[in-house]
């Protein structure tokens, strides 16, 4: 049993995707397949290229026990569309060199990861030339998610995307989406055989010190990922003055947004909103574990979208304050492992910071859901193994 994973995003580089694909091939690798990862030369989130990476067009490597090959890309964290659309662009182009060792690899699938769009082109393209298996694997459905964030609009050139989308929903073997509303989007555009899996969490690697919250005079909260507009952290910072709440919100990450944060926060330093170093995979639990509880926003509804942080957070225990709507705030919602306030609702979001704050016994329910519905539903480990007997019934 043989995969690819193709994706422009991989470990040692920081965030969801990233931490997310190296557990999945570490766990298809403990399942007995044979793993090939192809991706681009790592320089998210800051948009460079890693200095050992660089003048290279190619380079082998093999990171815990998983053989890697990188190409080069236009490497960019503009918040213009332009030098974005360049960069998914190039190691979309670049990927395809990887053919001659695809081929002598000899894969049974290539799991693709989209976005970008572009990518699963490529996917599709190597797939024929190997006579492997495509699976399209959506994170966010494009070009929907590009005209929900304003990136396109609902014109001509959207409209060829869409069609684009579902010629490759069409071609691939599998598609997998990891949220209900993905798959049903899927289903409805084309894809034949359509398959939930959820990003999910390794519960393992997180372990609250404490059982129980105590009472506090201020409550830390944590927001640790991307400092993108999506998220809106700076606009969270300019509306909420959490110093007048008894409350402190420590900020972890990179982006688009983080020069103008750092430069209001200088400006404005009786906040006690502080900005911090981004931080590894491998730190996160640790940085977790020291906290009461995490915010969680997304300006806009992004059809399909559930932030990763939400299974981190459950995981580690920590209620979560969801600022957004979507399949993300049902999840919360419903199992009562946080509290929900609409996009950019600063005034609710104030609220349930302080009914979080003020009652101890909330937080330890809240807590103790979020760790059951973690390990129940969310397991990372469970649902890769899941996956694996899912592609192995269709190698017979």
């Amino acid at each position: 049993m043989k995969l690819v994973i193709l994706s422009q995003y991989f470990y040692p580089e920081t965030g969801a995707p990233q931490n997310r694909l190296l557990e999945l091939s570490k766990g298809f690798k403990d399942k007995g397949w044979d793993i090939l990862v192809v991706t681009a030369m790592p320089n998210y989130p800051k948009g460079k290229i890693y200095n050992e990476y660089t003048g290279k067009f190619s380079i082998k490597e093999e990171i815990q026990g998983i053989k890697l090959i990188r190409y080069w890309l236009y490497a960019s964290n503009s918040a213009k569309s332009i030098p974005r659309i360049i960069s998914m662009l190039s190691f979309s182009f670049a990927s395809l060199f990887s053919f001659g060792f695809i081929k002598k690899f000899k894969p049974d699938f290539i799991f693709t990861e989209s976005p970008p769009l572009t990518l699963a082109l490529s996917g599709y393209l190597l797939s024929k030339f190997t006579g492997s298996k495509l699976i399209m694997n959506v994170s966010d459905v494009w070009p929907l998610s590009a005209k929900e964030l304003g990136v396109i609009n609902d014109g001509s050139l959207y409209k060829i995307l869409e069609r684009f989308e579902k010629f490759l929903y069409r071609k691939s073997f599998l598609c997998s989406g990891q949220s209900e509303e993905i798959v049903a989007h899927i289903k409805q555009n084309g894809g034949e055989r359509v398959y939930l899996f959820r990003n999910g969490v390794d519960v393992n690697r997180f372990e609250r010190k404490e059982s129980i919250f105590r009472n506090s005079d201020i409550i830390k909260i944590v927001y640790a990922g991307l400092l993108g507009v999506a998220q809106g952290i700076y606009d969270l910072a300019w509306n909420i003055d959490f110093r007048e709440l008894g409350a402190e919100l420590h900020i972890y990450g990179e982006g688009a947004e983080k020069e103008k944060l750092e430069i209001y926060l200088k400006e404005n330093q009786n906040r006690n909103i502080f900005l911090h170093k981004s931080v590894s995979r491998e730190e996160i639990p640790e940085v977790l574990s020291g906290y009461y509880c995490t915010i969680i926003p997304l300006v806009n509804n992004i059809y399909g979208a559930v932030p990763s942080k939400i299974y981190e957070a459950m995981a580690a225990g920590l209620p979560v304050l969801f600022s957004g709507s979507g399949e993300g705030a049902k999840i919360i919602h419903e199992n009562k492992a946080g509290l929900v306030s609409g996009p950019k609702d600063y005034k609710a979001l104030t609220d349930n910071i302080i009914e979080i704050k003020n009652s101890v016994n909330l937080r330890n329910e809240m807590s103790l859901r979020g760790r059951k519905l973690a390990a129940e539903r969310f397991d990372r480990n469970i649902l890769i193994e899941k996956f694996s007997e899912k592609l192995l019934s269709y190698l017979g």
